[in-house]
């Protein structure tokens, strides 16, 4: 057995939307504007696409599954490239659209690390909810109450994280490596939008699971 096949997924969807991440991930280690930030930054990546890899190999977790989790690491890959203080969305609307979210919405801040927080509970409680639902056989509701308590619990352990990284490395590491942007309140808005982001995705989950009504 080859290492690319001990490696990647059996399943060819899986395995080529795996292959495209890495093509991407690669990609945007290519001249990074804040290169002194950008091994720290992906620190969580080199982490969580092994414990991916692993998961998929030992318990075959769903295709949608699979593409949740990828797509929420492409969401890190590119706030890490940047920065999450950086990212420079109001160039690619102003491009695209003629105008500037910053402008349009008012905002005051960066907000990209925010989408990533909410689509962290957004994106994540449905490959958790499968997981304890089909593979440990836990009922559904209690699947779901727990892949919820799951999030918030990883959210809080970023955060503390980051918290701890703040107290480790100078001032000007800790904020360019955890977006607070002077915001004081930012690891609880971040923890914040990861709940909404699950309880949006367990109402998402709870409507397809929803039988369908019986013609009388």
């Amino acid at each position: 057995m080859s290492v690319t096949q001990s490696i990647l997924p059996h399943d060819s969807y899986k395995r080529r939307i795996m292959v495209l991440f890495l093509a991407i991930w690669a990609l945007s280690c290519i001249n990074v504007p804040f290169p002194k930030y950008f091994a720290m930054q992906h620190i969580p990546t080199v982490l969580a696409v092994p414990a991916l890899i692993v998961t998929e190999r030992k318990l075959r977790i769903d295709r949608l599954s699979f593409s949740l989790v990828i797509l929420f690491l492409l969401l890190h890959v590119l706030g890490a490239r940047y920065l999450y203080s950086y990212v420079p969305y109001d160039e690619w609307a102003q491009r695209v659209f003629g105008f500037q979210v910053t402008d349009y919405f008012g905002f005051e801040r960066n907000h990209y690390d925010r989408l990533v927080h909410f689509c962290f509970g957004l994106l994540l409680v449905y490959p958790l909810w499968q997981l304890f639902e089909w593979r440990f056989g836990l009922r559904a509701r209690w699947a779901g109450v727990l892949a919820v308590c799951v999030v918030m619990a990883a959210s809080a352990v970023y955060e503390i994280g980051e918290w701890a990284t703040a107290m480790t490395f100078a001032p000007d590491w800790a904020e360019a490596y955890n977006g607070q942007q002077g915001d004081v309140w930012d690891a609880q808005r971040d923890m914040a939008l990861a709940g909404v982001g699950t309880i949006v995705g367990v109402g998402l989950i709870a409507l397809c699971k929803r039988p369908a009504p019986r013609n009388h």
